[in-house]
C-alpha cells in the first residue's frame, strides 16, 4: 500500500513539475514577444502545489522570474511542504 502511494505521489510531483516548467517557458516566450502573460499567481500556485522542482528549474534554465524573491520563497516552501508530505507517507 505504502509503495503504491509513494509511486503515485512521485508521479504527481513529476507531472506537476513538468507542467510548471512548461508554464515558465511559455511565459518567458510571451514576455519576449510582448504578448499576454501567464499570471504570476498561476506560476506560484503550480510551484507551491507540486511543481516547485519545475519552477526552480524554469527559473534557472530560462532566467525567468529570478529577481523576484517571492518566486524563490514560494518554490522553496513548496519543496519543504512536499518533503514533509513524503516523510509522512514513509512514516505511516
Amino acid at each position: 500500500m505504502k509503495e503504491k502511494l509513494l509511486i503515485g505521489y512521485g508521479c504527481f510531483i513529476l507531472l506537476m513539475s513538468f507542467i510548471t516548467l512548461i508554464l515558465y517557458k511559455a511565459d518567458k516566450v510571451k514576455a519576449k514577444k510582448n504578448k499576454w502573460r501567464i499570471r504570476e499567481s498561476t506560476l506560484l500556485g503550480f510551484g507551491f502545489f507540486g511543481g516547485a522542482l519545475g519552477g526552480i528549474a524554469g527559473m534557472k534554465l530560462f532566467r525567468h522570474k529570478t529577481k523576484h524573491w517571492y518566486f524563490w520563497a514560494v518554490n522553496i516552501l513548496g519543496i519543504a511542504l512536499h518533503i514533509a508530505v513524503l516523510v509522512l507517507i514513509i512514516m505511516k
